[in-house]
């Protein structure tokens, strides 16, 4: 049950980042779906070892590092996915940000970003 909560959220922060930034792009609903599907895998198995690596970083800025793992596992999820494109690292930046924000509203737990 908590996969399926994290995808749906993650697909709507990903489409409502679509509609807010000009350059986000999302083609089709598959692709918006497909998108989620390669999202939570990524951050089932590359961001827990990209936390590790920015351990040092994540501690000197108190957690808020964290946000920039999250850019870069939305960036390689964009490498998979034909009918997305989120336009680099600030759209994926904001994407992070309201996946962070969707879920802390939806579920109540940790801002732990497309996780």
């Amino acid at each position: 049950m908590k996969f399926i909560i994290k995808y749906v959220i993650i697909v709507l922060a990903i489409f409502l980042t679509a509609v807010i930034v000009d350059a986000a792009y999302v083609g089709s609903l598959f692709s918006l779906l497909a998108f989620g599907v390669i999202l939570l895998i990524v951050n089932l198995i590359v961001r827990p070892i990209l936390l590790i690596i920015a351990l040092p970083l994540n501690i000197i800025t108190f957690g808020l590092f964290s946000f920039v793992v999250n850019t870069i596992t939305i960036m390689i999820a964009d490498g998979f996915v034909r009918g997305v494109h989120m336009g680099g690292f600030l759209p994926s930046l904001l994407a992070a940000v309201i996946i962070s924000v969707f879920q802390w509203l939806l579920t109540g737990t940790k801002c732990k970003s497309a996780r």
